[in-house]
């Protein structure tokens, strides 16, 4: 099974979620490629969505590769098993996540516009994003919904390893993914059309 876009991939998703309708939650999609997704489900709970700002801390010369994760609040996530198969420690890292600290200042007022992060007290926060790789991006999303004020939260994303949706249960209230392939790969490998999602499009999504 492969998704043709971020959008059938949110259809997908939706169907596993409707159990949490009567919650009332919020869906928070991870930018950029995950608020596509969370706007699929938002619209088929008929819940808000906004973004939960998140980013992953890339090791060095391989910057797809998570090694951890920083987020707003001053939340640091570390991914200790993936730094020691690289030999690496956090200082190694530490220009890398400043760097990433100051990206979610920028984007929180670019794709905000200035508006303060959604109240959460109390809420069940549904987090969404296009699929999980290391998970060290979505654990860092729970820990900075949670003290945000987060009741309850849900991971969810079409696509990510089972080992790793395993190890995010730990964590989150319930974590929902309809597809968990025993080869993962990468995220994009599970989409025909995983192109890069521009801000002008989620500030589209979160000014509708």
């Amino acid at each position: 099974m492969r998704f043709a876009d971020r959008t059938e991939a949110g259809r997908v998703l939706a169907d596993h979620l409707t159990h949490l309708r009567e919650d009332k939650p919020i869906v928070l999609g991870l930018p950029r490629g995950g608020v596509p997704v969370a706007a699929e489900v938002a619209a088929r709970l008929g819940a808000e969505v906004d973004v939960v700002l998140v980013r992953k801390v890339g090791a060095p010369g391989h910057p797809e590769l998570a090694v951890g994760a920083v987020g707003e609040g001053g939340v640091t996530v570390r991914s200790d098993r993936v730094l020691a198969e690289l030999h690496l420690t956090w200082a190694d890292v530490a220009d890398t996540a400043a760097n990433e600290r100051a990206e979610i200042l920028r984007r929180a007022a670019t794709l905000r516009g200035g508006e303060p992060p959604p109240d959460l007290a109390g809420r069940t926060v549904i987090l969404v994003d296009d699929g999980v790789a290391t998970g060290a991006t979505a654990a860092a999303a729970v820990r900075v919904v949670r003290g945000m004020g987060a009741a309850r939260v849900v991971v969810a994303a079409p696509v990510a390893p089972a080992d790793v949706v395993a190890s995010l249960r730990l964590i989150a209230d319930e974590v929902v993914c309809p597809l968990t392939p025993r080869r993962f790969v990468a995220v994009g490998y599970w989409y025909e059309d995983f192109a890069q999602v521009p801000d002008a499009d989620v500030r589209e999504i979160l000014g509708r």
